[in-house]
């Protein structure tokens, strides 16, 4: 039996929010409400509901500078936010739209136009969550980020490098560690259909390779984070299908995206010793490409 889902609603107007609160309670849902911005940003320091409903226009701070907060929040920025309003200047509309919020409805509201597109986000809502855990269960170390450098969500395994980076990390700050920013706002302006860009970052003591993984979504650049123990991965690509070390060594660094060219300047060898190397690599592992190489490279070192 699956849980209810929780919604929470956001106005402050009582009559609107007893309204909502027994529609939604009729339906099987589990109701919280604030009456304010600053209430709704202190419960949710307490706890996460599946969507919310946001009225736009309120005293001190508005629906749409609440939404912003909370967008700007890796650990609430996945939560739908609907906004209910009473305005008809479609400017407003827009303007609350680009704040993240994912649909509007008109007030006075329609409950079973309302019902309607909850059921959507609230199932759209779900299928991310299942495909972000997915990524993090399947070992991945990844970060989305704006075009500003916030931080719009990251897996567990981009956490434990962040924190690695700066101790004093921590997931609501909404950004990357200052020492990662640039170098990430770097790769955000490179195009994710080309050969895969990465940049290397020396900090605390410790190399972190950051590399442009190609996103569905136009405003938010997806970049894979890890950290690099160069030494333990190559002895560990050794052990299978009897690899060479400058065999590993190459292999290693044709899985991080990088071209020919850049492997021999990171080597010292020739791009043609390289290529040579390569065609050991793809006899010995059986493949006939890098994409089939590298998978094999990533099952290796992730098992």
């Amino acid at each position: 039996m699956r849980a209810k889902d929780c919604i929470l609603v956001v106005d402050d107007s009582p009559e609107s929010l007893r309204f909502l609160v027994d529609t939604l309670a009729a339906e099987d849902m589990t109701v919280l409400i604030a009456r304010s911005g600053e209430a709704t940003l202190e419960l949710l320091d307490e706890v996460q509901p599946d969507l919310i409903l946001m009225d736009a226009i309120m005293p001190g701070i508005s629906g749409i500078e609440t939404t912003l907060a909370i967008k700007r929040n890796p650990a609430t920025a996945h939560i739908p936010v609907i906004f209910m309003t009473g305005l008809t200047d479609p400017d407003h509309v827009v303007a609350a739209l680009s704040t993240g919020g994912v649909d509007y409805v008109r007030k006075p509201i329609v409950i079973e136009e309302l019902l309607a597109r909850m059921k959507v986000h609230l199932a759209n809502a779900r299928t991310t969550y299942r495909s972000r855990l997915a990524l993090g269960l399947a070992g991945r170390s990844l970060v989305a980020i704006r075009q500003d450098g916030g931080v719009v969500w990251c897996t567990p395994q981009a956490e434990a490098v962040f924190v690695a980076v700066d101790p004093t990390w921590t997931p609501d700050r909404g950004a990357l560690p200052e020492a990662l920013a640039g170098p990430a706002l770097t790769l955000t302006v490179l195009d994710p259909s080309q050969p895969p860009a990465s940049l290397r970052v020396n900090v605390s003591g410790m190399e972190v390779d950051l590399a442009l993984v190609e996103a569905d979504r136009p405003d938010e650049t997806l970049l894979r984070v890890t950290e690099v123990r160069e030494d333990g991965k190559i002895a560990e690509l050794q052990k299978h299908n009897g690899l060479t070390r400058r065999e590993a060594e190459v292999l290693l660094w044709v899985s991080y995206g990088k071209t020919n060219k850049t492997v021999s300047e990171i080597l010292g060898i020739s791009p043609r010793t390289v290529n040579k190397h390569l065609e050991q690599v793809f006899r010995k592992l059986g493949v006939e490409t890098r994409a089939a190489a590298t998978a094999i490279a990533v099952r290796y070192l992730t098992d």
